[in-house]
């Protein structure tokens, strides 16, 4: 049974099911090169097609997400869409109206679905189906925020749990609570769109000159560079409450960005961002705390785009209450074409595998096709039998090196298949990146992958299931952060991909080569892009970011290869060295 979850809008993007197994999930934007791409995604259905041998016309049922208003209107007029995507990436300058377009859009997307809006939903839908190549499948239609809660509940392996889902707005409903038990997803509580804390952090983001739906997390670390605020002191407090299982906003979403525009002139950026983490942080663990309360579940599993927030995720997971914390990886609205393969899955009957925690579901390339292109490019490069250990001497020596193995991950965290990779206890090193290769802000720290016994070591705390996939903070011991200088931030905290010791996979072998050298299994590991495009997919997209970055070697396939001879060294100012 062929089962395709698609998702077209943010982060738009595709999910293959085939006989209950997961085959192939990819987002658009990686076949595009258009980060968070919104266009009805043709490539990712084709791609995960193409990676489990089947042909569009096979393909028996699609399960598709959200039908409120302002979703549906943008299904009958793209053109919208794309405009605001233009306007919230930047590629195009606002218009006369932009302040009033933007309080109607909050407006409208408050607004749940209805008959009408499903009906013109699944009309556009079928449409942009045949078109794309897929005629005479069963369209179904499922709740955005259940898409959520199934794929937490999914993935999190857990036999029973409370699922809380939070994210800015989709059909009518800003967060729910449900429990997960015998397979049955069951809703306890929903939160009104119009009481958003995921729209109130957006504002934030938008009103510090950032990209909302994109930079959330550039917020949440410029908060760590501002002195602490009492919480008597804090007016947006105020501005984000919960009542039981709910959140209650005074002041409604499409209202509130006038409110925090007059508060931010108060306060320089940093304050304000930290005054806004530490009220989204009060909220989301006051929600957390009554969630185990008042249903009994002491192991939660969240999803939804305000889960993407790692500090917050670190406070729910120390809470007493909690036994133990799973995030769903692809946690935005990215990760709605797999949530709604796994409700139409379950409505079906077909029992589900993930094949997996390191999340490689998209496309992957053979060493004959890679060493062809090579051969074109006119690289130096060789075939290594001990690749792993070619990369650590690298690394050791305090290179920087790019590293395209395998398929690619699924979600928006290099978790070693496309990552830039260095030592992890080089502040030097880690400003080389920013500036010459990642060029992002200052003040946004790189993460680590590394081997779980030395995390148990290095980190404060590792109550339960030790972090896969870097969606939870963890404070380094005070004694140990010289070890992970380049990784922590300025608060003691980082966001690690903890890897099982025994794990067979090269990232692994890496680890574990790159500890006999430098005393510890961990690593600086960020994705592999320049800053503002997508995540690589393909190997000539590799050579391209490893030729303008101009790291000290790309490892990709079996093969390394070394750089042009105008690298790193010419542009960026010569090796890193540890600072005296």
């Amino acid at each position: 049974m062929t089962l395709l979850g698609v998702w077209d809008g943010h982060d738009a993007g595709a999910a293959l099911l085939v006989n209950g197994v997961l085959v192939a999930a990819v987002n658009e934007e990686r076949l595009t090169r258009r980060k968070l791409d919104v266009c009805f995604p043709v490539r990712s259905i084709r791609a995960c097609c193409e990676l489990a041998g089947l042909r569009l016309a096979e393909v028996q049922t699609v399960a598709c997400s959200t039908s409120d208003v302002a979703k549906t209107l943008g299904r009958i007029a793209p053109s919208t869409r794309e405009q605001y995507y233009r306007l919230r990436r930047r590629l195009a300058p606002p218009g006369r109206m932009a302040n009033l377009q933007k309080r109607a859009k909050y407006w409208i997307t408050e607004w749940p679905p209805n008959r009408v809006t499903r009906a013109w939903s699944l009309a556009v839908l079928r449409r942009e189906l045949r078109t794309a190549g897929v005629p005479t499948a069963d369209v179904r239609l499922y709740d955005h925020h259940d898409c959520h809660a199934v794929a937490a509940a999914a993935g999190s392996g857990f036999p029973s749990c409370a699922v809380v889902t939070i994210d800015g707005v989709g059909d009518g409903v800003c967060a729910t609570v449900a429990t997960f038990e015998r397979g049955r997803l069951v809703r306890v509580a929903e939160t009104p769109a119009r009481h958003s804390p995921g729209i109130f952090f957006e504002h934030v983001t938008n009103l510090l000159n950032m990209r909302e739906l994109e930079d959330e997390g550039k917020v949440m670390a410029l908060a760590g560079h501002a002195a602490l605020v009492p919480d008597e002191q804090n007016p947006l407090l105020r501005l984000i409450r919960v009542s039981d299982l709910t959140f209650d906003m005074p002041v409604p979403g499409h209202a509130l960005l006038p409110v925090l525009r007059r508060l931010l002139w108060r306060y320089p950026n940093e304050q304000f961002a930290a005054m806004a983490q530490r009220a989204l942080e009060r909220a989301c663990v006051e929600l957390a705390r009554n969630v185990v309360r008042k249903t009994g579940h002491a192991r939660l599993a969240l999803a939804g785009g305000v889960a993407s927030n790692v500090k917050v995720n670190r406070l729910i997971r120390l809470l007493p209450e909690v036994d133990d914390l799973y995030v769903f990886p692809h946690m935005g609205d990215g990760g709605l074409a797999l949530g709604a393969a796994l409700l139409a899955a379950r409505e079906s009957g077909v029992d589900v595998s993930f094949p997996g925690a390191d999340l490689a579901w998209g496309p992957g390339f053979g060493e004959d096709g890679i060493e062809a292109l090579l051969a074109t490019r006119g690289l130096a490069y060789e075939r290594c039998a001990d690749l792993p250990g070619a990369v650590a001497d690298l690394l050791s020596d305090e290179r920087i090196v790019l590293w395209f193995e395998g398929r690619m991950e699924y979600g928006p965290r290099a978790l070693g298949h496309r990552s830039v990779l260095a030592r992890p206890d080089r502040p030097a090193l880690r400003d080389r990146l920013n500036l010459v290769l990642k060029r992002r802000v200052w003040y946004q720290p790189f993460c680590p992958s590394l081997l779980e016994r030395d995390a148990r070591v290095l980190f404060e705390e590792m109550r339960g299931t030790p972090n896969r996939q870097m969606t939870c903070a963890y404070m380094v011991a005070r004694e140990h952060r010289h070890a992970l200088a380049g990784v922590v931030n300025v608060d003691g905290s980082c966001r690690p991909q903890i890897v099982p010791d025994d794990d067979p996979g090269p990232l692994a072998a890496l680890l574990r080569d790159l500890r006999r050298r430098i005393g510890w299994g961990a690593v600086l590991n960020t994705s592999f892009n320049i800053h503002g495009e997508p995540l690589v997919c393909t190997p000539a997209e590799a050579l391209d970011v490893f030729v303008r970055g101009g790291a000290d070697a790309l490892a990709i396939g079996p093969f390394l290869v070394r750089p042009p001879a105008a690298g790193l060294e010419a542009v960026g100012g010569g090796r890193a060295v540890s600072p005296t």
